[in-house]
């Protein structure tokens, strides 16, 4: 039983595979298919103008777990996602008889996505007599890159420099006197770097000296302990949410850090009932600010911040014993 639900969901883990695709009818090499990393490279140099890509879905399920569980009218589907165009694409798998795995093609329109798409697997069924229940979903999505040539994942965190002050961004300009901003509105969260902050980019990238590579690392978890704060901040203002009114765990980068951070949030209860916690301290208010707390605490942790900040003082601390 997932206490984040109302009812049973599947415990079994469930596989997805994309075992080849196609481009407007010519099949891709397997070589722009990922199986490790999960993603499919759909960019080719011959092939700029391609209209539709067919991806061929190969989806494990629990099925002993299916079969004796409370659940009826199992179907699988695959969802296809892409915030910078608000696109979602939902395709039903089937399962063909006396066979185990469920199969079904996923089509990607070149007119309705820009860069990089998710791909994730959902299975639904009914129980208690309500239809469309979301039973059970894929840990990690399949990435769909549209302008990769090879099938590597991307960092799941961006890193941009750009001027705030003068340069061609104009909503950054309010932000002149900022050393960085976290930006969380894409498909992937990006740290922006202001290159007018005097200073900032020469220490990130030129330290030498003891003290100066020791304070270099001191920033970098800074700004990587306020990006974790704040990714986590705003996966939990972009929660799914059941008929009911059950929260459930977005998809792509926000569902995969919900699912580090929560852990460390409330380190006593099962992910489940931390995200149900989480949503419902930041809905009434209840004990908030301590959850607050503990979200800077544990983004600190994950970017070593208390570590950087020891190395730093014993570098500076070696440097004025040196003068004296």
């Amino acid at each position: 039983m997932s206490a984040v639900y109302a009812y049973p969901t599947l415990v079994g883990k469930i596989e997805a595979s994309v075992r080849g695709a196609s481009m407007d009818g010519k099949p891709l090499q397997l070589s722009l298919i990922s199986q490790r990393d999960q993603v499919v490279a759909l960019h080719q140099v011959e092939r700029d103008d391609w209209t539709e890509g067919v991806l061929d879905l190969e989806v494990s399920l629990p099925v002993d777990e299916l079969a004796d569980g409370p659940w009826s009218g199992v179907t699988c589907v695959a969802v296809l996602t892409e915030g910078a165009t608000n696109t979602r694409v939902v395709s039903r798998l089937e399962r063909r008889r006396d066979e185990t795995r469920w199969r079904g093609e996923v089509r990607v329109r070149r007119s309705t996505h820009a860069a990089r798409a998710l791909l994730d697997v959902s299975v639904v069924g009914s129980h208690g007599g309500v239809d469309g229940r979301i039973i059970g979903k894929t840990d990690v999505p399949w990435v769909v890159d549209l302008l990769a040539r090879t099938p590597a994942r991307q960092r799941d965190l961006e890193i941009v420099e750009e001027d705030f002050r003068d340069g061609p961004q104009p909503w950054l300009r309010p932000f002149a006197d900022a050393p960085w901003l976290i930006d969380t509105s894409g498909d992937l969260p990006t740290i922006l770097l202001n290159t007018s902050f005097e200073g900032l980019s020469a220490l990130l990238s030129g330290a030498r000296s003891p003290v100066e590579k020791a304070t270099a690392g001191l920033v970098s978890a800074q700004v990587a302990g306020e990006a974790w704060a704040t990714m986590f901040q705003s996966a939990l203002s972009n929660l799914e949410f059941d008929e009911d009114g059950t929260p459930h765990l977005p998809t792509g980068w926000r569902g995969a850090v919900l699912r580090v951070m929560l852990p460390e949030v409330f380190p006593r209860l099962p992910l489940p009932d931390a995200l149900r916690e989480a949503h419902d301290r930041r809905a009434d208010g209840r004990g908030w600010a301590e959850v607050q707390s503990r979200i800077e605490f544990a983004a600190g942790r994950r970017s070593q911040l208390p570590r950087n900040l020891l190395a730093t003082i014993r570098a500076v601390s070696r440097s004025q014993e040196g003068t004296r």
